[in-house]
């Protein structure tokens, strides 16, 4: 915890200097004005002990943040410009080091265009602890690729599934090159910074030797951007959104690029009830449909399937 309690200004290190837990097991920390700060772990909810330290199942004991507090945990994570990061806060969260993205809710200041222009009163904060697993992606590897290339592949799951998870390692194995396929060139447009957990444009998180990293930019201008200027041989991006991203999915496919990417889903049957991925269902442009699940806190390849829905393999380990 000795890095996570580097988040809060030094006045607000104390209650964290006595707990004892693996950022492995760290899923968040919520922290909301007046009420006690909540711990989500690999195995449930959780709250730090302020008294005797460690953690408890009960929150009697556990810190409660002010709304001072949360003020001076913002502008410590701003470095104390919250004008440098007045374009993040408009999205709704800040990035720290770590490849930690702190989400944010308050009072929203709403711009002329109907836009979010910023969020001031902050009463919520979301720190989303990110997690690097080498070698989630080396069962599954016989099936991302044909003939030594890498299939585009769209990957399925409902939040906290390892989505993200498993796209950074599938990245940095494309990469670096493995048993199926040497190393190919990657871009990734890193939206929200989560992929590469930038930090000041440095990775926190290995996506491989021949990766190259658009931080905090939108998807369709960046997957553009890579394909005018860095000649990826894959593009990779987390969770599509609406007909600009599926838009410039084409364009990247139709240009030579095989391209990896994350969907909120909970079912192969709810992905065909999604009428925005319409032309990516009717030009096959994923090759590769991967839906996650989770069980005692480990994810798993529930159903691969391939372009044509075809049910390739089921319950494979990552």
């Amino acid at each position: 915890m000795d890095r996570i309690g580097m988040l809060f200004p030094e006045s607000l290190r104390e209650p964290w200097k006595g707990v004892r837990i693996s950022r492995d097991d760290l899923r968040e920390i919520r922290l909301r004005a007046q009420q006690p700060v909540l711990l989500l772990m690999r195995d449930g909810e959780w709250y730090p002990d302020a008294v005797g330290g460690g953690l408890s199942r009960g929150s009697g004991n556990a810190p409660r943040p002010t709304k001072r507090d949360l003020d001076r945990i913002v502008a410590h994570l701003s470095r104390y410009s919250l004008y440098a990061c007045e374009e993040e806060m408009r999205r709704g969260y800040l990035s720290a080091a770590g490849g930690i993205r702190v989400g944010i809710a308050g009072e929203v200041i709403p711009g002329p265009d109907g836009t979010v222009r910023n969020i001031r009163n902050v009463g919520s904060l979301n720190l989303r602890v990110a997690h690097e697993r080498k070698g989630a992606a080396g069962r599954l590897l016989s099936w991302l690729y044909e003939d030594g290339r890498l299939c585009s592949t769209l990957i399925l799951s409902p939040p906290g599934c390892g989505k993200t998870t498993l796209l950074r390692d599938i990245i940095r194995l494309a990469s670096d090159g493995n048993r199926l396929a040497p190393g190919v060139t990657v871009g990734v447009v890193d939206e929200r910074s989560e992929l590469a957990g930038c930090f000041q444009g440095v990775p926190a998180f290995d996506l491989g030797s021949r990766t190259d990293v658009l931080d905090d930019c939108p998807k369709a201008p960046g997957m553009m951007m890579l394909l005018r200027a860095m000649s990826p041989g894959a593009i990779a991006v987390d969770e599509l959104g609406g007909g600009e991203d599926i838009r410039a999915v084409l364009q990247a496919v139709h240009c030579g690029c095989s391209v990896l990417a994350t969907l909120h889903a909970d079912s192969w049957e709810s992905l065909s009830r999604k009428a925005a991925l319409e032309p990516l269902r009717r030009e096959r442009v994923f090759e590769r449909i991967l839906l996650l699940k989770k069980e005692s806190g480990r994810f798993f390849a529930a159903q691969i399937r391939n372009g044509e829905g075809v049910l390739m393999e089921e319950n494979v380990p990552c």
